[in-house]
């Protein structure tokens, strides 16, 4: 059952992002021939200007536009509209992955509510108590550096490798500094602090996107060491494929539904931001050929050389996701 749920929420997160393409596209006048759910054979389909149909597999779906990847003389197709239009209908599918990993944040965090930073206690022997923060304050900068939520707290906390720290405190509307020394704790180095958890509708938009902001940091910290070769454990093992990413959300659904919000949010985000780097095949390419085209004052790249990167893109892509799910196969066995 919990990898019949990660199938349908993986096709789910596909499906939004094919749906931002599908509605930017008609927006721009695009001619769609086919937008697909699911994939694999037609189990019905209803044909309109655009043909709409259901596929056997639920694992996402997929846009048909006229002119995506050849020559055509149609002036509704892809290749024929203004670079804007063709710029918007493709940055649009990552947009939507990002949107909808913050809208799906929301009503978990108006459920089991979410970290601010006033605390709701100070825990005995802890250095904070000990040096008179108290419950009730808010922390508003460590060492001068203003923090907006809970986990930019605790990471410059558990960061601080045991050194001061100058904690500035609102209490009562006024404002205190008080130095605390961290102590080591078993994950890391903590003061002693309880954060004060709130459900409200507006803050809880904040927190997603507060959420949401620190994991695109993460990640794009983890593409730097990609690219450097320096990934702790190795590029094959710090990267799932789908059924590394299928076995993930499974056993997220065996601990609860909260616990598969929160990962399908992550996965989201990472299908976004992943599709808008400049590899062939991926969206960021044609985002980064459609601002060639702009460089040369609007002249066209030739369809057919540039249905070509995408194809050889697409099969190393198709290669590398092979060798990962491979690598996914033995972790799992």
């Amino acid at each position: 059952m919990t990898i019949i749920v990660a199938l349908i929420l993986f096709g789910i997160i596909i499906l939004i992002h094919e749906l931002g393409h599908f509605i930017f596209a008609k927006r721009s006048g695009i001619k769609v021939h086919e937008f697909a759910i699911g994939m694999g054979p037609k189990i019905f389909s209803i044909k309109k200007d655009t043909e709409y149909s259901i596929r056997l597999l639920p694992l996402g779906g997929f846009i048909s536009m006229e002119g995506e990847d050849e020559a055509s003389n149609d002036p509704r197709a892809f290749s024929n509209k203004r670079l804007s239009q063709r710029a918007a209908t493709i940055f649009a599918g990552p947009l939507f992955n990002i949107i909808f990993a913050i809208i799906i944040l929301i009503p978990v965090f108006l459920y089991s509510g979410f970290p601010t930073t006033t605390l709701a206690d100070t825990i005995d022997g802890g250095a904070a108590k000990a040096a008179g923060i108290k419950a009730g304050d808010t922390i508003q900068a460590i060492n001068g550096i203003e923090v907006s939520s809970w986990e930019e707290i605790t990471s410059i906390i558990n960061s601080s490798e045991g050194e001061k720290l100058d904690i500035t405190i609102n209490r009562d509307k006024q404002t205190k500094e008080i130095s605390v020394t961290p102590q080591k704790g078993e994950n890391g180095y903590v003061i002693g602090i309880q954060t004060k958890v709130d459900k409200s509708f507006i803050g809880s938009i904040k927190a997603a996107v507060q959420i949401n902001i620190t994991m695109m940091v993460q990640m794009f910290k983890f593409l730097g060491q990609l690219v450097t070769g320096t990934v702790p454990g190795g590029i094959s093992n710090s990267v799932a494929g789908p059924v590394g990413v299928i076995g993930m959300v499974s056993n997220a659904a065996k601990t609860g539904f909260i616990n598969v919000m929160y990962f399908a949010s992550m996965i989201s985000l990472n299908l976004g931001i992943i599709n808008l780097l400049p590899i062939p095949a991926l969206d960021g390419s044609r985002l980064a050929l459609i601002g060639l085209e702009a460089i040369r004052g609007g002249k066209k790249l030739d369809p057919n050389k540039e249905a070509t990167v995408h194809a050889v893109g697409f099969l190393a892509l198709m290669a590398f996701m092979l060798f990962i799910t491979y690598k996914d196969i033995l972790r799992l066995i």
